[in-house]
């Protein structure tokens, strides 16, 4: 993971590139954490399955997107290293390096869940183990609904070498046709929407990859040659979009864009490791994969697959069913959205408090007869989405709808392009934002006639309008009709659907215009209070940390004697805890059922962390380089006291606490799980059991006594 040698950590300078961990190392050793979660013997069975195949597409992905774009650095002859000093050229050769470990890993996983499954009468099969029976009833079973399916495709002359799709899935045999003495190669390529796992018999717990049961009838599928030899091979293709900013029409450069990715470079091929040498030979040829791109494995291809042998009968081997709270706060008001904002600010802690809230929030102002506009940000969300449904509804009813739906939203594209078609169709206006910047801030804006005039009412999220994903990630929902706030949110929205750029912004902080610089203020703000002798403390949870301005200030923070604690789950570039550069420097990850994604920032102003008079902030923005100067992003001040206390006293301590899924950065960027003492504490399982401010109700309920009852203790996080 590290570059560096131990001595090393002890003489690194603050103004050299090792001062740096590598964001691609770090991506990795996110996703190896991810993958010990497939080994943690705490987790039900089928999620430790879940995250096996979670990890192996986050796998494919960081290879269509990342080292896809390193490789496209070194065609396009670009030598400019990265912030830690590499070229493009080592880090590809350390990543293939890291990443074939992973593969490794993986697959020793999966022979360990495979034995367990075992143990619980949960048998993934290969064809030699087959019974009889089994055999017969397989013979109809694949005739009847995978052979129409399939399409056995020669390779010669005639029939050039297929374009195979990215995440295409395939076999390679090499024929012999006994008659005239011809040898043939071919390819019978596994259509993406088959079951890759075929339940023998309907009442079986036995499965039989459909890669094994093929084999068995190549006759069928090649009648009248024999199979001299065959083999495996998942490929992952580049699939990175350029954006050509003087686009006429940016729906169909798009469209264009997404059928060039099926077809681009091979970045990645896996190959099953007894592969024969001529049928390896002639993939890697005719795909052109450079030898060290090609991943021999001992095992399964393409583990991503692993979802589907998560049985619903079988519910003793998933987590306990969660059922989300909705807030009180809303049922105190029968339900109307508005009042219960009307009344006090609102914060909703997802998924332990329902998404349906949100949902709510808009379904009101579609169905109010008093509310004449809504403008909406969409970067994320889900088919058939319930967000998209009450914007129908209120253009249908003749409200002003404005919708801004992110198109670059990566691999979401084509689900972004479906739904901003059906809301223009219904009447809503739909902006597609900057083609230079992705809109990736989060907010829902409603402008409602009342007695003394318009009321703005607005929600700023830290996630996406996903009601699946909501289930799953870790996020915050604030409403507010707070007038600086939602004057704001309105010039934001001008900004984003006719250029106007706002000139001054009360309240909210957005990028690109000037995040980056606010949280650079913030941290130096601290570093004062520490040189006056006042207690200086910063408290950070995000997903990725990687900005090198931001890493320097933070930096230079620990040198003044600022405590900073940080909450990173995915990429961390700062290095924690080195002698006379970030000694006062604490990072950890959580990683567990859910997904953290909220965003929220904290300074102690002067005061010991948590206080009621720190700066407190939620964003929908990480700290790197693209979300301060290539996304539209918000960074909203928390002021209320309730909210306040409910995401510094009560989220962010609780995460601080954590012991039972978190994981410690050192200085050599390496993580260590902490293990759990009699302090042990879980912030999901506290949070699944406990409500929130927002979910006791009681609107005006004192925030001089602290809720949630929890204290940080005076110590490392790591031994808390």
């Amino acid at each position: 993971m590290s570059n560096l040698r131990p001595d090393d950590i002890f003489h690194i300078d603050r103004y050299k590139p090792e001062r740096f961990i590598n964001r691609e190392l770090s991506w990795l050793a996110f996703n190896s954490r991810v993958l010990e979660e497939a080994n943690n013997p705490k987790h039900p069975l089928f999620e430790r399955l879940r995250f096996l195949a979670i990890s192996d597409k986050n796998l494919d992905e960081f290879y269509m997107v990342r080292v896809a774009g390193l490789k496209g650095q070194i065609d396009a002859c670009i030598d400019r290293p990265s912030p830690d000093g590499w070229s493009a050229h080592q880090q590809l050769a350390e990543i293939n390096k890291t990443a074939k470990k992973l593969v490794e890993e993986q697959q020793a996983t999966w022979q360990r869940l495979r034995r367990e499954l075992a143990a619980e009468s949960l048998w993934i099969v290969d064809a030699q183990q087959l019974k009889p029976k089994e055999h017969t009833w397989l013979r109809e079973h694949f005739m009847a609904h995978i052979f129409p399916a399939l399409s056995p495709l020669a390779v010669d002359p005639a029939h050039p070498f297929p374009q195979i799709p990215n995440d295409g899935f395939s076999l390679v045999l090499k024929l012999y046709q006994p008659k005239t003495e011809k040898v043939l190669w071919a390819l019978v390529p596994i259509p993406q929407n088959i079951s890759r796992f075929i339940r023998l018999k309907d009442t079986s717990n036995r499965f039989l990859p459909v890669e094994e049961a093929a084999p068995l009838f190549f006759d069928k599928l090649f009648p009248g040659f024999t199979v001299d030899c065959h083999g495996l091979f998942h490929l992952i293709r580049d699939s990175e979009m350029e954006i050509d900013e003087d686009v006429e029409d940016l729906v169909a450069m798009f469209k264009t864009a997404i059928r060039q990715r099926k077809q681009g470079n091979v970045i990645r091929l896996m190959v099953n490791r007894d592969i024969p040498e001529d049928l390896n030979n002639f993939v890697t040829s005719e795909l052109e994969v450079a030898p060290e791109d090609v991943f021999p494995v001992d095992g399964l291809l393409n583990l991503s697959d692993f979802h589907q042998l998560i049985l619903s009968e079988r519910a003793d081997l998933t987590f306990p069913r969660y059922n989300a709270r909705f807030p009180e706060r809303i049922r105190d008001f029968g339900g109307d959205c508005f009042e219960a904002i009307r009344t006090k600010d609102l914060v909703v802690h997802h998924p332990y408090e329902t998404f349906d809230v949100v949902v709510q929030f808009l379904r009101q102002a579609a169905r109010d007869p008093a509310v004449l506009t809504i403008k909406q940000t969409l970067y994320r969300t889900s088919d058939n989405s319930p967000i998209a449904r009450a914007l129908i509804e209120a253009a249908e009813a003749g409200k002003s709808v404005v919708a801004v739906v992110e198109l670059k939203a990566r691999f979401d594209e084509e689900v972004n392009i479906r739904l901003a078609a059906d809301l223009e169709r219904a009447g809503v206006q739909v902006v597609y934002g900057f083609i230079g910047l992705k809109t990736h801030s989060k907010i829902s804006l409603v402008v409602r006639q009342e007695n003394k005039g318009l009321r703005t009412y607005v929600h700023f999220g830290t996630g996406n309008y996903h009601p699946i994903t909501a289930k799953i990630y870790t996020d915050l929902s604030y409403f507010t009709c707070n007038p600086a706030l939602c004057r704001d949110a309105a010039k934001v929205f001008n900004y984003l659907t006719g250029y106007a750029t706002p000139e001054t912004l009360e309240k909210l902080v957005i990028s690109p215009l000037n995040m980056q610089e606010k949280l650079l203020k913030l941290i130096h703000a601290e570093v004062e209070h520490a040189k006056a002798g006042r207690p200086a403390f910063i408290w950070a949870k995000m997903n990725s940390l990687v900005d090198p301005k931001v890493i320097d200030a933070l930096y230079k923070a620990s040198c003044a004697g600022v405590q900073v604690d940080l909450i990173v789950r995915g990429i961390c570039c700062l290095r924690p805890g080195v002698p006379g550069l970030s000694e006062n420097i604490r990072v950890k990850s959580i990683i567990g059922r859910f997904l953290e994604h909220s965003r929220i920032m904290c300074f102690g102003n002067g005061e010991k962390l948590p206080s009621p008079n720190a700066k407190v902030y939620i964003s929908s923005a990480d700290w790197m380089p693209r979300n301060f100067h290539s996304r539209v992003e918000t960074l909203v001040p928390i002021e209320n006291a309730t909210v306040k206390a409910q995401v510094l006293d009560q989220i962010m301590v609780a995460n601080l606490k954590d012991t039972h899924q978190s994981w410690s950065l050192d200085a050599h960027g390496q993580y260590t799980r902490l293990t759990p003492n009699p302090q042990y504490f879980s912030v999901h399982e506290y949070f699944m059991t406990n409500p929130s401010l927002s979910g006791r109700g009681r609107a005006k309920i004192s925030t001089k006594k602290k809720s949630s009852g929890l204290r940080l203790a005076p110590k490392p996080v790591d031994s808390d």
